[in-house]
Protein backbone atom coordinates (compact mmCIF):
# COMPACT_ATOMS: atom_id res chain seq x y z
CA UNK A 1 0.00 0.00 0.00
CA UNK A 2 1.74 3.18 -0.99
CA UNK A 3 2.44 6.34 1.46
CA UNK A 4 -0.68 8.63 1.75
CA UNK A 5 1.54 11.71 0.25
CA UNK A 6 1.05 14.00 -2.26
CA UNK A 7 3.51 13.98 -5.84
CA UNK A 8 5.73 16.93 -6.46
CA UNK A 9 3.85 17.69 -9.09
CA UNK A 10 0.51 18.14 -8.12
CA UNK A 11 -0.13 22.12 -6.50
CA UNK A 12 0.51 23.02 -3.06
CA UNK A 13 -2.90 22.22 -1.33
CA UNK A 14 -4.98 25.08 -0.01
CA UNK A 15 -4.93 25.45 3.91
CA UNK A 16 -8.53 24.48 5.53
CA UNK A 17 -10.08 27.31 6.92
CA UNK A 18 -10.03 26.82 10.71
CA UNK A 19 -13.39 26.46 12.93
CA UNK A 20 -13.69 28.97 15.79
CA UNK A 21 -14.39 25.88 17.97
CA UNK A 22 -11.86 22.89 17.84
CA UNK A 23 -14.52 20.28 18.31
CA UNK A 24 -13.53 16.27 19.62
CA UNK A 25 -15.25 12.95 20.49
CA UNK A 26 -14.20 10.55 22.27
CA UNK A 27 -15.84 7.20 21.41
CA UNK A 28 -14.78 4.33 24.14
CA UNK A 29 -16.07 0.76 24.83
CA UNK A 30 -15.12 0.06 28.60
CA UNK A 31 -14.09 2.06 31.74
CA UNK A 32 -10.43 1.68 31.13
CA UNK A 33 -10.65 2.84 27.25
CA UNK A 34 -13.01 5.57 28.42
CA UNK A 35 -9.81 6.67 30.48
CA UNK A 36 -7.73 6.24 28.50
CA UNK A 37 -9.45 8.05 25.55
CA UNK A 38 -10.69 10.87 27.65
CA UNK A 39 -6.93 11.82 28.88
CA UNK A 40 -5.34 11.43 25.34
CA UNK A 41 -8.10 13.86 24.15
CA UNK A 42 -7.01 16.18 26.60
CA UNK A 43 -3.41 15.56 26.01
CA UNK A 44 -3.69 16.23 22.26
CA UNK A 45 -5.79 19.44 22.73
CA UNK A 46 -3.85 21.16 25.77
CA UNK A 47 -1.97 23.31 23.10
CA UNK A 48 -5.14 24.53 21.53
CA UNK A 49 -6.66 25.01 25.50
CA UNK A 50 -3.78 26.67 26.85
CA UNK A 51 -4.90 30.11 27.04
CA UNK A 52 -2.10 31.39 24.18
CA UNK A 53 -2.90 33.99 22.24
CA UNK A 54 -5.31 33.72 19.98
CA UNK A 55 -5.98 29.29 20.29
CA UNK A 56 -8.84 28.06 19.77
CA UNK A 57 -11.51 26.75 22.73
CA UNK A 58 -12.23 22.94 22.96
CA UNK A 59 -15.29 21.20 23.21
CA UNK A 60 -14.83 17.63 24.05
CA UNK A 61 -17.84 15.22 23.77
CA UNK A 62 -18.07 11.97 25.70
CA UNK A 63 -19.51 8.51 23.87
CA UNK A 64 -19.69 5.35 25.30
CA UNK A 65 -20.17 2.44 22.41
CA UNK A 66 -23.10 0.64 23.74
CA UNK A 67 -22.27 -3.44 24.11
CA UNK A 68 -20.97 -5.75 27.47
CA UNK A 69 -18.68 -3.86 29.01
CA UNK A 70 -20.28 -0.25 28.75
CA UNK A 71 -19.45 1.52 32.00
CA UNK A 72 -22.12 2.21 34.75
CA UNK A 73 -22.11 5.61 36.05
CA UNK A 74 -19.94 4.03 38.78
CA UNK A 75 -17.24 3.19 37.08
CA UNK A 76 -17.06 6.80 35.15
CA UNK A 77 -16.98 8.67 38.46
CA UNK A 78 -14.24 6.18 39.90
CA UNK A 79 -11.74 6.66 36.78
CA UNK A 80 -11.16 10.25 38.48
CA UNK A 81 -10.96 13.87 36.48
CA UNK A 82 -11.05 13.65 32.48
CA UNK A 83 -11.97 16.99 31.75
CA UNK A 84 -15.21 15.59 30.69
CA UNK A 85 -18.27 15.42 32.98
CA UNK A 86 -19.66 12.06 33.53
CA UNK A 87 -23.46 13.29 33.62
CA UNK A 88 -22.85 14.57 29.84
CA UNK A 89 -21.44 11.38 28.15
CA UNK A 90 -24.11 9.42 25.98
CA UNK A 91 -24.38 5.96 24.79
CA UNK A 92 -25.19 5.32 21.92
CA UNK A 93 -24.83 2.42 18.96
CA UNK A 94 -22.50 2.27 16.24
CA UNK A 95 -24.68 3.53 13.22
CA UNK A 96 -25.81 6.32 16.17
CA UNK A 97 -22.00 7.48 16.49
CA UNK A 98 -21.87 7.32 12.87
CA UNK A 99 -24.88 9.60 12.52
CA UNK A 100 -23.73 11.84 15.15
CA UNK A 101 -20.49 12.35 13.63
CA UNK A 102 -22.04 13.45 10.62
CA UNK A 103 -24.55 15.73 11.79
CA UNK A 104 -22.24 17.42 14.36
CA UNK A 105 -19.48 17.96 12.41
CA UNK A 106 -16.33 16.61 14.79
CA UNK A 107 -12.65 17.99 13.83
CA UNK A 108 -11.36 14.99 16.04
CA UNK A 109 -12.66 12.03 16.96
CA UNK A 110 -10.95 9.06 19.23
CA UNK A 111 -11.67 5.91 19.20
CA UNK A 112 -10.66 4.15 22.25
CA UNK A 113 -12.18 0.95 21.32
CA UNK A 114 -11.11 -2.76 20.88
CA UNK A 115 -9.28 -3.40 17.33
CA UNK A 116 -12.39 -4.69 16.07
CA UNK A 117 -14.63 -1.82 17.04
CA UNK A 118 -11.63 0.84 15.29
CA UNK A 119 -11.83 -1.00 12.32
CA UNK A 120 -15.75 -1.24 12.03
CA UNK A 121 -15.75 2.80 12.95
CA UNK A 122 -12.83 3.37 10.19
CA UNK A 123 -15.32 1.59 7.79
CA UNK A 124 -18.45 3.32 8.61
CA UNK A 125 -16.54 6.65 8.49
CA UNK A 126 -15.18 6.31 5.24
CA UNK A 127 -19.32 5.23 3.92
CA UNK A 128 -20.45 8.54 4.82
CA UNK A 129 -18.47 10.25 2.25
CA UNK A 130 -18.19 13.09 4.52
CA UNK A 131 -17.01 16.52 2.18
CA UNK A 132 -14.58 17.17 5.13
CA UNK A 133 -13.78 14.68 7.58
CA UNK A 134 -12.51 14.32 11.38
CA UNK A 135 -8.86 13.39 12.08
CA UNK A 136 -8.89 9.79 13.38
CA UNK A 137 -6.81 9.11 16.44
CA UNK A 138 -6.25 5.36 18.11
CA UNK A 139 -4.29 3.81 19.94
CA UNK A 140 -3.86 1.08 23.22
CA UNK A 141 -4.99 1.51 26.66
CA UNK A 142 -1.75 -0.13 28.09
CA UNK A 143 1.04 -3.15 27.64
CA UNK A 144 0.50 -5.07 24.10
CA UNK A 145 1.07 -8.42 25.08
CA UNK A 146 -0.96 -10.45 22.74
CA UNK A 147 -2.75 -10.24 19.81
CA UNK A 148 0.17 -7.76 18.19
CA UNK A 149 -0.75 -8.31 14.40
CA UNK A 150 -4.36 -8.23 14.82
CA UNK A 151 -4.93 -5.79 17.03
CA UNK A 152 -2.30 -3.22 14.91
CA UNK A 153 -4.14 -4.03 11.52
CA UNK A 154 -7.98 -3.71 12.84
CA UNK A 155 -6.43 -0.50 14.17
CA UNK A 156 -5.22 0.26 10.61
CA UNK A 157 -6.58 3.34 8.80
CA UNK A 158 -6.35 5.89 11.56
CA UNK A 159 -4.37 8.64 10.60
CA UNK A 160 -2.39 8.64 14.34
CA UNK A 161 -1.52 5.03 15.47
CA UNK A 162 -0.70 6.11 19.38
CA UNK A 163 2.02 3.92 20.56
CA UNK A 164 3.00 4.23 24.36
CA UNK A 165 6.79 3.81 24.54
CA UNK A 166 9.31 3.57 22.06
CA UNK A 167 9.14 -0.47 22.23
CA UNK A 168 5.74 -0.27 21.06
CA UNK A 169 6.47 2.49 18.33
CA UNK A 170 9.20 0.22 17.33
CA UNK A 171 7.11 -3.04 17.20
CA UNK A 172 3.72 -1.10 15.49
CA UNK A 173 5.79 0.24 12.44
CA UNK A 174 7.84 -2.65 11.97
CA UNK A 175 4.11 -5.41 11.73
CA UNK A 176 2.74 -2.29 9.22
CA UNK A 177 5.80 -2.49 7.05
CA UNK A 178 6.10 -6.13 7.39
CA UNK A 179 2.94 -6.66 5.58
CA UNK A 180 3.47 -3.70 3.22
CA UNK A 181 1.04 -1.19 4.68
CA UNK A 182 1.52 2.25 5.35
CA UNK A 183 3.00 2.89 9.01
CA UNK A 184 3.65 6.64 9.20
CA UNK A 185 0.26 7.08 11.22
CA UNK A 186 2.06 5.31 14.13
CA UNK A 187 3.28 7.84 16.91
CA UNK A 188 5.02 7.71 20.09
CA UNK A 189 3.59 9.29 23.01
CA UNK A 190 2.77 7.84 26.14
CA UNK A 191 0.11 6.32 28.36
CA UNK A 192 -2.06 9.35 28.96
CA UNK A 193 -2.95 8.99 32.44
CA UNK A 194 0.72 8.44 34.43
CA UNK A 195 0.95 11.07 36.99
CA UNK A 196 1.46 12.21 40.54
CA UNK A 197 4.05 12.48 42.84
CA UNK A 198 6.62 10.87 43.47
CA UNK A 199 7.04 7.93 45.79
CA UNK A 200 8.51 9.52 49.55
CA UNK A 201 8.46 6.66 52.09
CA UNK A 202 6.39 8.01 55.27
CA UNK A 203 7.22 7.30 58.83
CA UNK A 204 4.50 4.69 60.03
CA UNK A 205 3.62 4.00 56.82
CA UNK A 206 3.69 0.41 55.37
CA UNK A 207 1.38 -0.18 52.89
CA UNK A 208 1.34 -3.64 50.27
CA UNK A 209 -1.21 -3.02 46.60
CA UNK A 210 -2.49 -6.24 44.74
CA UNK A 211 -3.72 -4.65 41.45
CA UNK A 212 -6.02 -7.36 40.43
CA UNK A 213 -7.41 -8.13 37.18
CA UNK A 214 -10.03 -9.17 35.58
CA UNK A 215 -9.20 -11.93 33.40
CA UNK A 216 -5.54 -12.56 35.07
CA UNK A 217 -5.06 -14.82 35.74
CA UNK A 218 -8.32 -16.69 34.73
CA UNK A 219 -8.68 -20.43 36.54
CA UNK A 220 -10.29 -20.40 39.97
CA UNK A 221 -7.72 -22.63 41.54
CA UNK A 222 -5.10 -19.56 40.19
CA UNK A 223 -7.55 -16.73 41.60
CA UNK A 224 -7.59 -18.36 44.84
CA UNK A 225 -4.20 -19.07 45.04
CA UNK A 226 -2.95 -15.44 44.73
CA UNK A 227 -5.40 -13.99 46.90
CA UNK A 228 -4.75 -17.54 49.55
CA UNK A 229 -0.90 -15.72 49.64
CA UNK A 230 -1.71 -11.87 49.83
CA UNK A 231 -3.79 -13.21 52.68
CA UNK A 232 -0.98 -15.39 54.32
CA UNK A 233 1.41 -12.16 53.44
CA UNK A 234 -1.23 -10.12 55.54
CA UNK A 235 -0.93 -12.52 58.32
CA UNK A 236 2.99 -12.68 58.10
CA UNK A 237 3.28 -8.92 58.72
CA UNK A 238 0.51 -7.98 61.19
CA UNK A 239 1.46 -3.84 61.36
CA UNK A 240 0.88 -4.09 57.71
CA UNK A 241 -1.55 -2.58 55.75
CA UNK A 242 -2.43 -5.33 52.78
CA UNK A 243 -4.74 -4.11 50.07
CA UNK A 244 -6.56 -5.87 47.32
CA UNK A 245 -7.51 -3.21 44.71
CA UNK A 246 -10.16 -4.27 42.81
CA UNK A 247 -11.21 -2.92 39.04
CA UNK A 248 -15.00 -3.41 39.82
CA UNK A 249 -17.61 -4.73 41.63
CA UNK A 250 -19.91 -8.00 40.95
CA UNK A 251 -22.21 -7.58 37.75
CA UNK A 252 -20.13 -4.76 36.20
CA UNK A 253 -18.09 -5.15 33.11
CA UNK A 254 -14.85 -4.04 32.68
CA UNK A 255 -12.39 -4.09 29.15
CA UNK A 256 -12.23 -7.90 29.64
CA UNK A 257 -14.59 -10.29 31.60
CA UNK A 258 -14.46 -11.28 35.22
CA UNK A 259 -16.35 -14.58 36.08
CA UNK A 260 -15.07 -15.35 39.40
CA UNK A 261 -15.04 -11.91 41.15
CA UNK A 262 -12.17 -11.76 43.90
CA UNK A 263 -14.78 -10.35 46.38
CA UNK A 264 -16.68 -13.69 46.04
CA UNK A 265 -13.98 -15.70 46.58
CA UNK A 266 -12.67 -13.55 49.50
CA UNK A 267 -15.81 -14.42 51.29
CA UNK A 268 -14.29 -18.14 51.56
CA UNK A 269 -10.87 -17.90 52.98
CA UNK A 270 -10.74 -20.28 55.93
CA UNK A 271 -10.12 -18.37 58.92
CA UNK A 272 -11.91 -15.13 57.74
CA UNK A 273 -9.72 -12.07 56.14
CA UNK A 274 -7.12 -10.80 58.45
CA UNK A 275 -7.80 -7.12 60.50
CA UNK A 276 -4.88 -5.32 58.15
CA UNK A 277 -5.99 -6.74 54.84
CA UNK A 278 -9.24 -4.90 53.12
CA UNK A 279 -10.48 -4.87 49.62
CA UNK A 280 -10.29 -1.27 48.04
CA UNK A 281 -11.99 0.31 45.03
CA UNK A 282 -11.43 4.10 43.62
CA UNK A 283 -9.13 5.59 41.45
CA UNK A 284 -5.79 3.96 41.11
CA UNK A 285 -3.57 7.11 41.23
CA UNK A 286 -5.22 7.81 44.82
CA UNK A 287 -4.62 4.45 46.03
CA UNK A 288 -0.77 5.19 44.60
CA UNK A 289 -0.63 7.59 46.65
CA UNK A 290 -0.22 5.51 49.92
CA UNK A 291 1.38 2.50 48.66
CA UNK A 292 4.50 1.54 49.42
CA UNK A 293 4.95 -1.67 47.35
CA UNK A 294 2.65 -2.45 44.19
CA UNK A 295 2.29 -6.03 43.38
CA UNK A 296 0.35 -7.58 39.92
CA UNK A 297 0.74 -10.12 37.54
CA UNK A 298 0.71 -7.86 34.61
CA UNK A 299 -1.64 -5.11 35.37
CA UNK A 300 -0.61 -1.67 33.56
CA UNK A 301 -0.86 -0.10 37.15
CA UNK A 302 2.83 -1.32 37.24
CA UNK A 303 3.49 1.13 34.97
CA UNK A 304 1.82 3.52 36.25
CA UNK A 305 3.76 2.52 39.47
CA UNK A 306 7.16 3.13 37.73
CA UNK A 307 6.28 6.14 36.86
CA UNK A 308 6.17 7.45 40.57
CA UNK A 309 8.95 5.31 41.16
CA UNK A 310 6.91 3.23 43.74
CA UNK A 311 8.64 -0.10 44.32
CA UNK A 312 6.53 -2.44 42.26
CA UNK A 313 7.00 -6.46 42.08
CA UNK A 314 5.69 -8.59 38.61
CA UNK A 315 4.80 -12.27 40.17
CA UNK A 316 6.50 -15.21 38.88
CA UNK A 317 4.40 -17.29 40.96
CA UNK A 318 2.12 -18.62 37.92
CA UNK A 319 5.19 -18.44 35.77
CA UNK A 320 6.54 -16.16 33.30
CA UNK A 321 3.83 -16.76 30.53
CA UNK A 322 2.05 -14.79 27.56
CA UNK A 323 -1.41 -15.84 28.84
CA UNK A 324 -0.56 -14.30 31.83
CA UNK A 325 0.98 -11.17 30.21
CA UNK A 326 4.10 -11.12 32.49
CA UNK A 327 6.15 -12.02 29.99
CA UNK A 328 6.13 -8.22 28.70
CA UNK A 329 8.23 -7.79 31.87
CA UNK A 330 11.35 -10.01 31.04
CA UNK A 331 14.55 -7.82 31.57
CA UNK A 332 12.44 -5.35 33.64
CA UNK A 333 14.13 -6.18 37.33
CA UNK A 334 10.69 -6.70 38.63
CA UNK A 335 10.04 -10.40 38.16
CA UNK A 336 9.65 -11.98 41.47
CA UNK A 337 7.55 -14.12 43.62
CA UNK A 338 5.54 -14.17 46.97
CA UNK A 339 8.18 -16.23 49.05
CA UNK A 340 10.47 -13.36 47.91
CA UNK A 341 8.48 -10.23 49.06
CA UNK A 342 7.46 -12.42 51.91
CA UNK A 343 11.21 -12.56 53.18
CA UNK A 344 11.39 -8.69 52.49
CA UNK A 345 12.68 -8.42 49.19
CA UNK A 346 12.36 -5.20 46.85
CA UNK A 347 12.46 -5.36 42.95
CA UNK A 348 14.91 -2.68 41.77
CA UNK A 349 13.24 -1.87 37.98
CA UNK A 350 16.55 -2.35 35.25
CA UNK A 351 17.17 1.49 33.79
CA UNK A 352 17.38 0.40 30.24
CA UNK A 353 14.34 -1.22 30.58
CA UNK A 354 11.88 1.46 31.63
CA UNK A 355 13.65 4.09 29.16
CA UNK A 356 11.82 2.30 26.60
CA UNK A 357 8.68 1.58 28.04
CA UNK A 358 7.44 4.93 27.98
CA UNK A 359 6.96 5.52 32.05
CA UNK A 360 8.92 8.87 31.59
CA UNK A 361 10.18 8.56 35.32
CA UNK A 362 12.85 10.76 34.27
CA UNK A 363 10.46 13.40 34.19
CA UNK A 364 10.42 13.59 30.64
CA UNK A 365 6.38 12.71 30.72
CA UNK A 366 5.56 16.73 30.04
CA UNK A 367 7.28 16.50 26.24
CA UNK A 368 5.90 12.72 25.56
CA UNK A 369 2.87 14.20 23.76
CA UNK A 370 4.71 16.86 21.87
CA UNK A 371 4.79 14.76 18.19
CA UNK A 372 1.43 13.13 18.61
CA UNK A 373 0.12 16.73 19.11
CA UNK A 374 2.16 18.37 16.78
CA UNK A 375 0.62 15.63 14.00
CA UNK A 376 -2.93 16.36 14.54
CA UNK A 377 -1.97 20.05 14.31
CA UNK A 378 -0.54 19.63 11.27
CA UNK A 379 -3.49 17.38 10.22
CA UNK A 380 -6.08 20.04 11.36
CA UNK A 381 -4.58 22.99 9.81
CA UNK A 382 -3.34 21.15 6.17
CA UNK A 383 -5.59 20.65 3.02
CA UNK A 384 -8.51 17.94 3.12
CA UNK A 385 -7.52 14.80 4.66
CA UNK A 386 -7.71 12.02 2.10
CA UNK A 387 -9.82 8.97 2.26
CA UNK A 388 -10.02 6.94 5.07
CA UNK A 389 -7.64 3.32 3.84
CA UNK A 390 -7.83 0.87 6.13
CA UNK A 391 -5.47 -2.10 5.41
CA UNK A 392 -8.40 -4.50 5.71
CA UNK A 393 -10.87 -4.17 2.39
CA UNK A 394 -13.77 -6.80 0.87
CA UNK A 395 -10.88 -7.38 -1.26
CA UNK A 396 -7.81 -8.50 1.33
CA UNK A 397 -10.10 -9.68 4.14
CA UNK A 398 -13.16 -10.95 2.18
CA UNK A 399 -13.16 -13.99 5.27
CA UNK A 400 -12.61 -12.06 8.10
CA UNK A 401 -13.86 -8.30 7.65
CA UNK A 402 -17.54 -9.00 6.68
CA UNK A 403 -17.89 -10.56 10.47
CA UNK A 404 -16.38 -7.66 11.86
CA UNK A 405 -18.62 -5.46 10.45
CA UNK A 406 -21.78 -7.03 10.52
CA UNK A 407 -20.99 -6.92 14.54
CA UNK A 408 -21.64 -3.40 14.95
CA UNK A 409 -24.76 -3.76 11.82
CA UNK A 410 -22.90 -2.80 8.99
CA UNK A 411 -22.44 -4.34 5.72
CA UNK A 412 -19.55 -4.74 3.74
CA UNK A 413 -19.45 -1.63 2.31
CA UNK A 414 -19.03 0.05 5.82
CA UNK A 415 -23.44 1.46 5.23
CA UNK A 416 -25.82 0.51 7.61
CA UNK A 417 -27.31 -3.26 7.60
CA UNK A 418 -31.17 -3.33 6.50
CA UNK A 419 -33.00 -2.12 9.98
CA UNK A 420 -29.76 -0.61 11.79
CA UNK A 421 -30.45 3.11 11.01
CA UNK A 422 -30.66 5.17 14.05
CA UNK A 423 -34.16 5.56 15.46
CA UNK A 424 -35.30 9.49 16.02
CA UNK A 425 -36.79 9.65 19.20
CA UNK A 426 -40.64 10.77 19.13
CA UNK A 427 -40.55 11.94 22.80
CA UNK A 428 -39.20 11.63 26.22
CA UNK A 429 -41.63 8.83 27.06
CA UNK A 430 -40.89 6.25 24.55
CA UNK A 431 -37.02 7.34 24.98
CA UNK A 432 -36.97 6.76 29.02
CA UNK A 433 -39.14 3.49 28.46
CA UNK A 434 -36.62 2.50 25.43
CA UNK A 435 -33.04 3.12 28.16
CA UNK A 436 -34.86 1.22 30.41
CA UNK A 437 -35.23 -1.90 28.20
CA UNK A 438 -32.07 -1.45 27.37
CA UNK A 439 -30.38 -1.38 30.32
CA UNK A 440 -32.59 -4.14 31.64
CA UNK A 441 -31.53 -6.41 28.33
CA UNK A 442 -27.31 -5.46 29.49
CA UNK A 443 -28.09 -6.19 33.09
CA UNK A 444 -29.69 -9.86 32.00
CA UNK A 445 -26.66 -9.97 29.38
CA UNK A 446 -23.98 -9.57 31.82
CA UNK A 447 -25.43 -11.78 34.19
CA UNK A 448 -25.50 -14.57 31.96
CA UNK A 449 -21.58 -14.20 30.64
CA UNK A 450 -21.21 -13.70 34.70
CA UNK A 451 -23.01 -15.92 36.41
CA UNK A 452 -24.80 -18.72 33.97
CA UNK A 453 -21.97 -19.07 31.18
CA UNK A 454 -19.17 -20.13 33.90
CA UNK A 455 -21.87 -23.01 35.07
CA UNK A 456 -22.55 -24.77 31.44
CA UNK A 457 -18.94 -24.65 30.68
CA UNK A 458 -18.15 -26.37 34.08
CA UNK A 459 -20.90 -29.28 33.35
CA UNK A 460 -19.62 -29.45 30.11
CA UNK A 461 -16.19 -30.34 31.35
CA UNK A 462 -17.78 -32.99 33.63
Amino acid sequence: MPPRTSNAADPAPTPAEPRPVLRVAVLADSDTRWKWGALTARRLTAAADGGERGARPVEVSGLLLRGRATPTPRQLAEVGEVGIEAAKVREVTAVEFLHTVRDEGYDVLVLALVGGGVQAMLHGLAALNLTRRPVIVTGYVGVVYEKLADGLLLRHGADVVLANSAHDAERFRAVYEGVGADASAVTEAALPFLGGAPYRAEEGRDTVVFAAQPSVPASRADRTYLLRRLVEHARLHPRREVLLKLRSKPGEHTTHIEELPYQKLAQKVPGGLPPNFRLVYGHMGEVLDRTDLLVTVSSTAALESLHRRIPTAVLTDLGVREPLGNHHFVGSGLLTSWDRLDGGYRPRPDGQWLAGQGVAADGSYGTAYDTARAKVAELLDGSQLPPLAPYYTPATAPGYLPGILARHHLAPDGTPLPGAAAPQETGRVRGAVRETVRNAARGAYRHGVQRVAPVIRRMGEL
